[in-house]
């Protein structure tokens, strides 16, 4: 069997979408890459996440040919591989339609960075890419969903906007949020804090008052002692 460390790395993210309540009967899915075997491994599409077992996960190469596995893969493999493609330094990615960040998405609004919990996380807005037009829905939808968030994050000369691991996630307008990290790990852990930022933006805007950006110096201060060369917390 193919990538077995990564086959249970898989699985366990997508367990813990379930357990953390980002996901309802089979929606949502998890994949991860070995950049060394340009292999990606994901979740079949519509198996119960009761009976997922890591043979049951789906290898694949970078432009989703099934490379071992019996099941159907995941219905977004397209967009996952789209994404392993265009994001270099990325190893893994999550879908789901959690609540929250589900909203924005359906709303069309990116997640305003409004405070410190965010910069932790997120160092800047969580972007929305823009709608699909129908020949788009009509065509390689799921292609095209991967090819939505690229835009929110590189330009057409193909350099980065936006370093996708720092700001490691993007609604899909009129969909939902993908999500992801440097492992599966990660990019599970990923969503399911956004789902918490998400959910603690729609209750500040729903509040009366202002409700500024956090500052730059605030999301700099928050973001940098977390990630970076010169991180401070946690343990060494």
């Amino acid at each position: 069997m193919l990538l077995p460390s990564l086959r249970e790395q898989v699985l366990e993210a997508n367990l813990e979408l379930v357990r953390r309540g980002l996901v309802l009967y089979t929606f949502g899915n998890a994949s991860a890459v070995d950049r060394e075997q340009g292999l990606v491994v994901i979740k079949p599409s519509g198996v119960d996440y009761d009976d997922l077992r890591p043979e049951h996960m789906v290898v694949t190469d970078l432009h989703g040919k099934i490379v071992e596995g019996t099941l159907n893969p995941s219905s977004d493999l397209d967009t996952h591989t789209l994404l392993y493609r265009e994001f270099p330094t990325i190893g893994a990615v999550v879908h789901t339609h959690s609540e929250f960040a589900t909203s924005f998405a359906q709303a069309g609004l990116a997640i305003p960075a409004l405070g410190t919990t965010h910069a932790d996380y997120f160092y800047g807005p969580v972007p929305c890419s823009p709608p699909l037009t129908d020949d788009a829905i009509a065509g390689k939808y799921v292609h095209e969903t991967g090819l939505a968030i690229v835009s929110r994050f590189k330009a057409a000369d193909g350099t980065f906007l936006v370093d996708p691991l720092a700001i490691p996630a993007c609604l899909v307008a009129g969909h939902a949020p993908f999500v992801w990290g440097k492992t599966a790990h990660d990019a599970a852990h990923n969503a399911v804090v956004l789902e918490a930022v998400a959910r603690m933006a729609y209750r500040t805007l729903t509040l009366p008052g202002s409700t500024p950006q956090v500052t730059q110096s605030l999301l700099d201060r928050h973001y940098f002692r977390k990630h970076g060369a010169n991180a401070t917390y946690g343990q060494k």
